[in-house]
């Protein structure tokens, strides 16, 4: 399978694993397999949101052949307002950020300019979505910065949400690119640091450059971006497979399908498929509409040769 293929399905399965113990406490339950049910009443391998804005963003790029902000916000608009891309025909979980930027889409506003653009337009809506971007987006950083912060902009438009996407992006290119984990992290952090190193946004992201000695305990999973993007980084660079990695997200609690999505994304690229490190088997037997996800990852690959 393509890295392609493994970054989507990373992302896919991560959210399902975490699905059933969303908004749960911390040390309140331990998850050691992928199950059903719990905080939405889903079948095992149920997505959410995540990734069903993820494989709206994988569709339109692989008809398209662009990144087209237009039509990929309205992509959002026909999964919320029609349930396209969800397993079962039905959404569940949406975020209120993203929910006023597709009405507010809905009623004839530019895309480009429906995203909230508080600080409290800080959700980790934009983060979790931007996989496909930073995939196909081109490797210029000035020009990559630029095509993720108009995609993520469509829902979250604040400098916090930007820089923390900018930050997933490039560490998704490096591990594209087969660059290990952690020179990965530091490798980002010195070109959007570079960028934004002295201006008040970046003190959010301070902890980044050492987060992996970070302890569980000073690790927050909450849906605000920046704790999203650490508790993923943490996960990924604390752990040594896929399953290690995802197990390791669901179980801080909170916000677990986000942050199993974000950190899934990341250790799909780099471990795989197919292999013990790799995304387990009989987690991947469980997601719904496999086939269809693995035509729009080929169509996808087939646009961006």
């Amino acid at each position: 399978m393509s890295k392609i293929f493994d970054g989507i399905m990373g992302v896919v399965t991560g959210d399902a694993l975490g699905v059933p113990v969303e908004f749960k406490e911390r040390d309140s339950y331990e998850l050691t397999d992928m199950i059903g049910f719990g905080t939405y009443n889903q079948k095992p391998g149920t997505w959410s949101d995540d990734s069903s804005m993820t494989l709206a963003t994988l569709e339109s790029i692989g008809r398209l052949g662009i990144i087209d902000p237009s039509d990929i916000m309205n992509n959002f608009y026909e999964w919320l307002q029609n349930s396209k891309f969800t397993p079962w025909g039905k959404v569940f979980d949406v975020g209120g950020a993203t929910r006023r930027a597709i009405v507010r889409y809905a009623h004839g506003i530019d895309p480009l300019k429906c995203g909230g653009k508080t600080r409290m337009d800080n959700g980790n809506g934009a983060l979790m979505r931007i996989l496909p971007v930073a995939m196909f987006a081109e490797d210029d950083p000035h020009d990559k910065m630029v095509t993720v912060k108009r995609i993520a902009g469509l829902t979250h438009d604040h400098p916090i949400s930007h820089i923390a996407c900018f930050i997933y992006a490039f560490m998704v290119e490096d591990l594209l690119n087969g660059i290990d984990k952690r020179s990965a992290l530091s490798n980002t952090i010195q070109i959007v640091g570079g960028v934004f190193g002295e201006t008040e946004m970046w003190q959010e992201f301070r902890f980044l450059p050492k987060i992996d000695k970070f302890e569980r305990d000073e690790i927050k999973s909450s849906g605000y971006v920046v704790d999203t993007l650490e508790a993923a980084i943490w996960c990924f660079l604390n752990s040594c497979s896929y399953r290690e990695c995802v197990l390791l997200a669901v179980n801080l609690g909170g916000d677990t399908d986000t942050v199993a999505a974000v950190a899934g994304g990341l250790a799909g690229i780099y471990y795989g498929y197919g292999i013990e490190s790799g995304i387990p088997d009989e987690w991947i037997a469980q997601i719904p509409r496999k086939e269809w996800i693995k035509g729009l990852c080929d169509k996808f690959e087939n646009k961006k040769k």
